[in-house]
């Protein structure tokens, strides 16, 4: 009797831990229930929740069905009603019974979860890419293509609260070791692609309402996904023990609408907060001159890929009277413009490898700083672009001028002066 109330006890404290986990890290979402998982926020976060019920319930189902068989057994055939044991040895179709039905069970719980799984790991088609990396202890934050980067810290009033005779009530500070100096803002309804790495040792990177978890390890690039469907804060925490404040370094995820990021991100950058989120429709651009949507695809193991995706672009119709005659062909891109397509190419496919500086993440991602592949043939730098190399996947799926952009840009920046240019042209014939 004691082993079992010990075992009881054991098991409600177990429960009591999971559930205060799960509400601690998501106090600003009201449907949450204390006892049980976080619904979320997202599509993958409901799937999630319904693979979790469907197998709480199946569990239900197989402990009544095997407590009320054992229970019934006990009762029915006690010695006191059945003195004389019975005889048989075994029976096939019971062994039959039990064999088939736990495998359509695990079968049918498979299956589903297989198909969200899938899901989880698919990063492509995103719509905006950014960059955490964790340190000893707070999270950085970068937005690939917007020239946005910051840190996230555990707030200053937390902070305060949580020394040691600091004689503050941690009751009386709102969302006490939960809440940063800086949020991770998102749009409502955007595909967000997460690559995630860090700077000195592992951490781990979890937001229960969004159903997403990853480690973050030094050297590696990981990925992760979220799109987000209600606006609202949420909250989540390393899972890695990383060191000494590894229990200080909260994450908060806001997602705003469309026109309130754009407005966040114009302040971010320097710009007027209160600018609209569109300009006015403009004239028809030709359409050499419309710039390619960078979409980001999946991942190798340890870095990153990407496709440029021309999108098709619908031109108003004109006066056929008043038609311009066709202009002529687009001259060669200048150096400069090399340089300058280049480094957008390279903040997307090649920065969370390489770092911004160039510097690489030795031992696995080299330095691009005096490199001898940088400074060597160009033609044999294309080709490790186009084909990969160790760590490096290839990027054979870019688009010519974005490769020839991309090698100009490394062969004249951080501080390499190799001084010459690679053309479109010249990708093609290499590939």
């Amino acid at each position: 009797m004691s082993n079992l109330i010990r075992g009881l006890r054991g098991l409600a404290l177990t429960g009591l831990a999971g559930s205060f986990a799960a509400h601690a890290a998501t106090p600003d979402t009201v449907e949450n229930a204390y006892w049980n998982l976080p619904k979320g926020v997202t599509d993958i976060s409901h799937e999630v929740f319904n693979l979790h019920m469907a197998a709480f319930w199946v569990c239900v189902a197989i402990a009544v069905v095997v407590f009320g068989v054992m229970f019934y057994s006990v009762f029915a055939h006690r010695r006191s009603k059945n003195p004389v044991p019975a005889t048989f040895h075994h029976s096939t179709t019971v062994e039959i019974i039990w064999t088939i039905v736990p495998f359509l069970i695990l079968i049918g719980l498979a299956v589903p979860a297989a198909g969200t799984l899938i899901k989880q790991y698919d990063t492509r088609n995103a719509d905006m890419t950014v960059k955490i990396t964790g340190y000893q202890w707070k999270w950085q934050y970068e937005y690939v293509g917007e020239n946005v980067s910051f840190f996230s810290t555990l707030d200053e009033k937390s902070n305060e609260a949580r020394q040691l005779g600091s004689g503050i009530d941690p009751k009386t500070v709102p969302n006490y070791l939960r809440n940063v100096d800086n949020y991770l803002v998102v749009p409502v309804g955007k595909k967000v692609r997460f690559l995630l790495t860090a700077n000195d040792v592992i951490h781990g990177w979890w937001v229960p309402d969004l159903a997403i978890k990853k480690d973050a390890i030094p050297g590696f690039i990981n990925e992760m996904w979220t799109k987000i469907n209600e606006p609202g804060v949420y909250r989540g925490g390393c899972t890695v023990l990383c060191g000494r404040d590894h229990g200080f370094m909260p994450i908060v995820i806001e997602a705003k609408s469309e026109t309130d990021y754009a407005a966040w991100l114009a302040a971010k950058k320097g710009g007027d907060a209160a600018a609209p989120a569109a300009e006015p429709a403009a004239a028809p651009t030709p359409a050499a001159a419309l710039p390619a949507k960078l979409e980001v695809a999946a991942a190798a193991t340890t870095a990153t890929d990407a496709v440029v995706d021309a999108k098709p672009v619908q031109l108003a119709a004109a006066d056929t009277a008043a038609a311009p005659a066709p202009a002529a062909a687009a001259a060669p891109a200048t150096k400069e413009e090399l340089i300058a397509r280049g480094e957008k190419v390279y903040k997307v496919n090649c920065m969370a490898c390489h770092q911004a500086t160039g510097a690489g993440l030795a031992p696995t991602f080299p330095s691009l700083i005096g490199s001898a592949v940088v400074a060597g043939p160009i033609d044999a730098q294309i080709k490790q672009v186009l084909n990969g190399k160790n760590a490096m996947p290839p990027f054979a799926r870019l688009k010519d001028a974005d490769i020839a952009a991309v090698v100009t840009y490394t062969r004249n920046s951080f501080g390499n002066k190799v001084g010459d240019a690679a053309s479109a042209e010249q990708v093609a014939k290499l590939r």
